[in-house]
């Protein structure tokens, strides 16, 4: 019988992909790159073919599953919304709004169903204990933009198509697919990026996208401010900084360099692994580049100085008249729009924890504070625990002892499609109906393109009578709390309704229509400078010199160098094309092939050690310790060891077989609660010190 083609956007990383899914029958039996998306040009990755995996995993959920004396047994949507509702409002009831903690895993951002719909429920619920994903990963970002910008999303995003010099550093785009840098069928753009111009990468490990590189450095973990601080200064000697286009609307640059030029970074090589030549001979490149850019991500971001790095980078684009230029680093102007009226633009410290007094940002508290607040006894004690789409366990710092924690909880409710680490301590399972029953717009990733495009995705199959949307969930949720507290709900209108109003504030001129017609989606032309019209500090200038960050970089100037611990090695993550955090483990598509969960480990090392590859050696932080496989490699640097996150399904209780069949640990039963970049409360992951021993 002929197939079918149907077509929307893979929503299972940022690169939405366009996606051709061919139905034989009404069932779904192939699914290929969608040729005519114009963004994504044909690309798919592992990912999308194993939506195939998904559609058809016999352990996903599809009825609410309510938990009772260790069991699992299937109730009814009525039945489960209104048990939600008494448990959370009984408990709110009796210990008061902070009673309530929520907690939002990485897929929420990546389905309108969720992030268009949590925000009301959250605002129902009162409470000041939300946490997500956001602060194990962009934080830095985000709060650099808002301080600088006066919104988290004004986001300045590489213009990777037009540039001749890219400055790259802990960011690995051929196995990410590009983030918060939305960049689908990326190696065709690095190719013709290198064939014009120039690709630098500073990375501690020569990743996937290092190969690609022009030029590749390795770095000392961590030590990326350094290297920062030691280019801009070498940018300072080189030439005066380029400023014509932001006259007028640009405040503390003179005091911001002043401060980075006096700052003392004695022994650069020393401290960054790159000689200071090489680091002088980069800036000048980057400087005398027509269009160049500078950008940094996850493995920036995660570590003990990440927001500093983050303000470092957009100070090269500033200083060298790249920020806010084709070719260089562009503010998307979005169809759905996520900054201005309405929006949130990323206040600081409006609140703290109650245990540490981390200060909350963009409406979050830091997720390194979740463990305590639960198990922490006292007045504001998180008792009851709501989490969407995430997995904490695996995702989050000190995850033996977060375990522990959600064990001792009086309730827990979660909307997954599985039963896994975290979830299985729930009393309660709401599974959202699969993705392609739904319409859907990525209101995010299209603003973090590096184009202008736009896609509404509508739905491609039928939902089953017994099934919930994801915004169906939170609605009921909504309704049956309210019901249950004596406050009012208003139900949220089905997701085009939304999508419509969003469309409606934006300026683009689209209309419905015209995005319901595209069945491919659209592209609306490259990245254009307007981030001087769209800033929204008090001042509607760049604040270069936050207060913020420039005592952050003169607390980091009284720190004298430590010597390492004594034969500590430094672990870093890494990420394989093929993973997706913590939750496609199960999927045979993607677990198949070699073996990827093993500690990567210099010879040097392996030798001074007396280890030998193929080992199962253990790994020792100061916060915990892990047994695994080790494998020799020179893509690390001497005094560095690598391990992928989202491992660890050995946990009793779960209900995934083929990943509990992968042997991997977990890495973040290595990581520590107390390690945070300061400004920003994001989790420092990367660069933890660890002891590499036989077991």
């Amino acid at each position: 019988m002929a197939r079918q083609s149907k077509f929307r956007a893979c929503p299972l990383c940022e690169a939405i992909c366009g996606l051709e899914l061919q139905y034989e029958d009404g069932r779904l039996a192939a699914i290929r790159g969608d040729d005519a998306d114009p963004f994504s040009r044909g690309h798919i990755c592992p990912k999308g073919n194993a939506i195939l995996d998904l559609e058809n995993d016999p352990d996903r959920l599809r009825r609410p599953m309510r938990r009772e004396n260790g069991q699992w047994h299937e109730i009814g949507w009525d039945e489960a919304f209104a048990f939600a509702g008494e448990r959370l409002a009984a408990i709110q009831a009796e210990h008061g709004a902070a009673a309530i903690g929520t907690y939002l895993g990485n897929p929420n951002v990546h389905h309108f169903g969720h992030i268009a719909y949590l925000p009301s429920l959250l605002k129902l619920i009162r409470s000041p204990n939300v946490f997500s994903a956001s602060s194990v990963d962009q934080w830095p970002h985000q709060l650099v933009n808002a301080q600088m910008y006066g919104h988290q999303f004004l986001l300045p995003i590489p213009d990777i198509d037009h540039t001749d010099y890219f400055l790259m550093l802990g960011a690995n785009p051929i196995a990410s697919n590009g983030s918060l840098m939305t960049v689908p069928d990326v190696r065709a753009r690095i190719k013709a990026l290198t064939a014009r111009g120039k690709l630098v990468v500073i990375d501690p490990r020569r990743t996937e996208t290092a190969e690609l590189a022009s030029e590749h450095h390795f770095i000392t973990p961590a030590a990326d401010v350094y290297f920062l601080v030691a280019f801009l200064q070498a940018l300072q000697a080189h030439g005066m900084p380029r400023l014509a286009a932001y006259s007028g609307q640009l405040q503390g640059f003179e005091a911001a360099m002043a401060v980075i030029g006096a700052f003392n970074v004695p022994e650069v090589q020393a401290r960054t692994g790159i000689p200071a030549e090489s680091i002088t001979r980069m800036a000048s490149e980057f400087y005398h580049a027509e269009r160049a850019v500078a950008y940094g991500r996850m493995g920036v971001s995660v570590q003990a100085h990440g927001s500093l790095c983050q303000w470092l980078l957009q100070l090269i684009n500033l200083y060298t008249g790249n920020l806010d230029k084709p070719g260089g680093a562009l503010v998307n102007d979005a169809v759905l729009p996520i900054t201005g009226p309405g929006t949130s633009p990323g206040a600081r410290g409006r609140w703290h924890s109650r245990v540490r007094k981390l200060p909350e940002f963009a409406g979050e508290l830091p997720v390194s504070a979740l463990c305590e607040e639960i198990s922490t006894p006292g007045t504001g004690e998180i008792r009851a625990l709501i989490t969407s789409a995430g997995n904490p366990v695996l995702s989050t710092p000190d995850g033996v002892a977060l375990d522990a924690a959600l064990s001792g909880l009086d309730f827990m409710l979660s909307i997954d499609i599985y039963i896994n680490e975290s979830t299985r301590h729930a009393d309660l399972i709401l599974p959202p109906a699969s993705f392609l029953t739904q319409d859907h717009y990525d209101s995010v990733f299209n603003a973090f393109a590096v184009r202008r495009v736009a896609r509404l995705n509508k739905p491609v199959q039928e939902r089953a009578p017994e099934e919930r949307a994801d915004w169906e969930i939170i609605n009921g949720l909504g309704a049956a709390f309210a019901a249950a507290s004596g406050r009012e709900w208003r139900t949220l209108p089905p997701p085009k309704a939304l999508i419509a109003a969003g469309l409606a504030r934006g300026s683009s001129g689209l209309s419905m229509a015209e995005l319901e017609a595209a069945e491919h989606g659209l592209d609306l032309g490259p990245l254009r400078p307007g981030l001087l019209a769209r800033l929204e500090t008090a001042s509607a200038c760049i604040e270069a010199a936050p207060l913020l960050f420039m005592k952050a970089l003169a607390d980091l100037a009284a720190v004298p160098m430590q010597p390492p611990a004594e034969d500590a090695l430094l672990l870093i993550g890494r990420r394989d094309i093929r993973s997706n955090n913590s939750w496609m483990h199960n999927a045979p598509r993607l677990v198949k092939g070699p073996t990827r969960h093993e500690l990567w480990m210099h010879a040097d090392d392996l030798d001074r050690r007396k280890l030998s590859d193929g080992y199962t050696v253990r790994v020792r932080s100061q916060n915990g310790s892990i047994a695994v496989a080790v494998k020799v490699s020179d893509a690390v640097r001497p005094g560095v060891v690598c391990l992928p996150h989202g491992f660890g399904h050995q946990r009793v209780g779960l209900q995934l077989r083929r990943a509990e069949a992968l042997t991997g640990p977990s890495y973040n039963d290595l990581t520590g609660r107390t390690a945070l970049d300061g400004p920003s409360g994001n989790a420092a992951l990367n660069g933890v010190p660890v002891w590499v021993e036989a077991l």
